[in-house]
C-alpha cells in the first residue's frame, strides 16, 4: 500500500485541534491507538486511505497534512465574543467551519448578484457608530415592516423569529440558521462559544443565528446581528447578558446591543408601559406579550434602563435561565427536511443556486457543495422547492 508522507507534527496538531487524544482520535480512522501515535511520533506512516479519512475525520484539509508547521487559523471575520470581559478563546473546528461555509455562501451569491446587475441595497452599511441607535433601530423596524400590526399575528417567539427571517430574506438579506456544521447532526455549534455572525456587504449581507441556542435568545442575537449590517460592520458576537448594554466590551457590541433592543422594544413606548405599582413577574408577562418577544428581552429592557438594580434583575436572571434550562427549550433541528434545508442555507440564496444550477450556469457538484448535499439530491429538492413555491404564489 502507498504510504501518505505526513507530517507528524501535523498529525499531532489535527488531533489537539479537535480536542481528542490517542485513542479516541484513532477510533475515529479507525486504528489502534498505538499506531495512532506512532504517526506522530514519526515511526510510522498512514496509508494514503488513512490519511484521508484521518482529515476527514478530524475535520482539515487533507493538504494541511503534509505542511511544515501547523497553520495560524485566525479569525475571517473580527471576533468581537466576550464572557466576564475574558478574552475570546481559539475558535473552534465546528465555528471555523461554519464560517468558511457562510464566506462561501456569501461569496457565491455576491457574484450572482453582480451578474443579475442588482443594485446595492440602500441600508446595508446606512449608518456609522456615530449614529443615533435610535434612528438606526427605527430604519430597521420599517425596512422589515415590525409594527403593533405585525406583532398582532404573531401566536409564539418561534413564528415571530421565522417571520422576522422572511421579511430579512425579502429585504435581500442572507439568513442562516442552523444548530450543526452543514447538514451534519454529530457536529452541533455550541452556543456558549458564538450565538451567531455578521458579513457586512451592499450587495449580499449576510446573518448566522446559532440555532442550538435558545429560543428566547434567537430573536435578540438575530436583531443584534442585523444592526451590524445597518452600521457596516462584520463580526462574531458571544454576548455577555450579565451586563448592560453600555457595558459590553467593545463598542461595536454596545451599539448594536442597544439598537437591537429599541428595535424589539422601543423605548418611547416601553418606559410609560412599565407598571411601577405592578410585580416585576406582571410587567414581564404584559410585556412580553405586547411585543411578542420573552420576557427575558423584557427584563434585559428594563435592566438597562435601571428600571431594576443589579439584585434584582439577577434573581429574575437566574429564575429565567433555570425555566429555560429545565424546558429544554432549545431549537431542534428535527422536523421537514425541506424546511430546515432551506433555514440553514438561506432560502433566497438556496432558490437562486437551484435555479441557476438547473439553467446550466452552475455545475452540479459545485451548487451540491455549497449546500451540503449529495449531487443526486439536487433534482428532488429543486422540484419540491418548486412545487411549493407555485403552490404558495
Amino acid at each position: 500500500m502507498t504510504e501518505a508522507f505526513v507530517t507528524p507534527e501535523l498529525v499531532r496538531w489535527a488531533r489537539e485541534r479537535e480536542g481528542l487524544d490517542f485513542r479516541a482520535a484513532a477510533q475515529r480512522i479507525p486504528v489502534k491507538a498505538e499506531r495512532f501515535e506512532s504517526w506522530e511520533k514519526g515511526t510510522a506512516r498512514p496509508t494514503f486511505h488513512q490519511a484521508e479519512e484521518l482529515a476527514r475525520k478530524l475535520h482539515v484539509p487533507f493538504g494541511y497534512l503534509f505542511l511544515h508547521i501547523p497553520p495560524i487559523e485566525e479569525p475571517p471575520l473580527p471576533d468581537l465574543r466576550t464572557i466576564s470581559n475574558r478574552p475570546p478563546g481559539k475558535l473552534s473546528p465546528e465555528l471555523t467551519d461554519v464560517l468558511q461555509d457562510a464566506l462561501r455562501k456569501q461569496e457565491w451569491y455576491r457574484d450572482y448578484q453582480e451578474e443579475e446587475e442588482i443594485e446595492p441595497l440602500a441600508f446595508a452599511g446606512r449608518y456609522t457608530a456615530g449614529d443615533s441607535p435610535n434612528d438606526i433601530a427605527a430604519d430597521i423596524r420599517h425596512t422589515l415592516q415590525i409594527n403593533v400590526e405585525m406583532r398582532h399575528t404573531i401566536q409564539n417567539l418561534e413564528a415571530f423569529l421565522r417571520l422576522l427571517i422572511h421579511k430579512a430574506e425579502q429585504a435581500g438579506i442572507l439568513v442562516l440558521r442552523n444548530g450543526v456544521v452543514g447538514n451534519n447532526n454529530r457536529r452541533p455549534l455550541d452556543p456558549g462559544e458564538f450565538q451567531g455572525f455578521a458579513i457586512s456587504d451592499d450587495l449580499a449581507p449576510l446573518v448566522f443565528i446559532n440555532g442550538q441556542d435558545w429560543k428566547s435568545a434567537q430573536i435578540f442575537t438575530f436583531v443584534h446581528e442585523l444592526a451590524h449590517l445597518w452600521i457596516g460592520k462584520s463580526g462574531i458576537s458571544n454576548l455577555d447578558y450579565r451586563r448592560r448594554s453600555f457595558q459590553q466590551q467593545y463598542a461595536v457590541e454596545q451599539l448594536c446591543d442597544g439598537i437591537a433592543a429599541e428595535t424589539l422594544v422601543p423605548n418611547s413606548d416601553f418606559t410609560p408601559l412599565w407598571q411601577h405599582w405592578s410585580t416585576v413577574d406582571e410587567n414581564l408577562d404584559l410585556l412580553s406579550r405586547r411585543y411578542r418577544v420573552s420576557r427575558f428581552v423584557v427584563l434585559r429592557r428594563a435592566y438597562d434602563n435601571q428600571i431594576l438594580d443589579n439584585d434584582q434583575y439577577w434573581q429574575y436572571y437566574d429564575e429565567l435561565r433555570t425555566k429555560v434550562t429545565g424546558s429544554r427549550e432549545k431549537n431542534k433541528d428535527g422536523g421537514n427536511f425541506d424546511v430546515n434545508f432551506l433555514a440553514r442555507n438561506s432560502s433566497t440564496l438556496t432558490l437562486a443556486l437551484l435555479g441557476a444550477t438547473m439553467e446550466g450556469r452552475v455545475p452540479y457538484r459545485d451548487a451540491a457543495n455549497l449546500l451540503n448535499v449529495n449531487v443526486g439530491k439536487l433534482d428532488g429538492i429543486y422540484h419540491r422547492l418548486v412545487m411549493r413555491s407555485v403552490a404558495n404564489a
